[in-house]
């Protein structure tokens, strides 16, 4: 039996809310990277402000699209608006509601959107919300799937190598291994390679802190269009993982192996 928000969420003048439904933007920039990774940042999220005046109300409800599961979104809390300009593009000025802040990060909201529209009256929609899950802990990025399930894009691991992520440190330091860096605005890819007294993690963590991870095609790339170009087109996953106690001429024979067998040599940024 489903539970309804008001059970656990019980709100008063639901004519004082706007309910913001956030989604990735046009640059691409997802709402709940922005929100693992700078608070302050999201809550410029609610600040924005286009031609029309989307939070004309008090009070800001805010839903974060939780990209893992379909239909689901996280609560990101409620915000008084203090201040708008009316003048479009100058934004809202927000202060974050003490009240139910225990449940930011932690509640998930069951509602399928109809349509695109960003924001809505919470009085026309509050008793269709309902509690998906409560988290023990303030969402902080995805858990790690299995070495054989990554297939991750650059901008998740970003924020999941910034805070050090527990389960995916603890995981990918404990093996060698060839990978993969797909490029999906052309096909492109590149095969690289941890051994040595390296694990996948800080190799791994030389490619979030440069986007290039200093391989000389993928230099030239992000020297030219800059980080964000592989936050929004760079998906890594592995190939082979091994564990640290395995011989690096091995490792060094499967990254040649997979070059071949990818084409990315002559198809890709392999130069060698």
């Amino acid at each position: 039996m489903e539970i309804k928000l008001a059970a656990v969420l019980p709100l008063d003048n639901l004519q004082d809310y706007k309910v913001h439904f956030a989604t990735a933007n046009t640059e691409g920039v997802h709402p709940l990277d922005v929100f693992v990774r700078d608070r302050e940042e999201w809550q410029g999220w609610q600040e924005w402000r286009g031609k029309i005046d989307l939070f004309n109300r008090r009070l800001i409800f805010s839903l974060i699209d939780f990209r893992p599961e379909p239909n689901v979104w996280l609560y990101g809390g409620t915000f008084h608006v203090v201040d708008r300009t009316g003048t479009p593009g100058r934004g809202y000025r927000v202060e974050l509601v003490p009240q139910h802040q225990s449940f930011i990060g932690r509640l998930k909201i069951g509602y399928r959107r109809v349509g695109m529209q960003r924001s809505r009256n919470m009085e026309n929609l509050f008793d269709k919300l309902t509690v998906s899950e409560i988290l023990r802990a303030p969402y902080e990025g995805e858990t790690f799937p299995g070495y054989e399930d990554i297939k991750h894009g650059f901008h998740v691991l970003e924020n999941i190598f910034r805070i050090s992520k527990v389960d995916w440190k603890s995981a990918l330091e404990k093996v060698k291994g060839v990978y993969l860096i797909a490029d999906r605005s052309n096909g492109k890819k590149y095969v690289g390679a941890a051994y040595g007294e390296f694990g996948i993690w800080a190799r791994w963590s030389c490619y979030m802190g440069t986007g290039h991870g200093y391989n000389d095609e993928l230099t030239r790339l992000i020297r030219e269009k800059g980080i964000a170009y592989a936050r929004e087109n760079f998906v890594f996953s592995l190939l082979e993982y091994r564990p640290m106690k395995t011989d690096d001429r091995v490792i060094i024979a499967r990254e040649s192996y997979w070059k071949g067998v990818l084409l990315s040599r002559g198809f890709g940024y392999n130069k060698n």
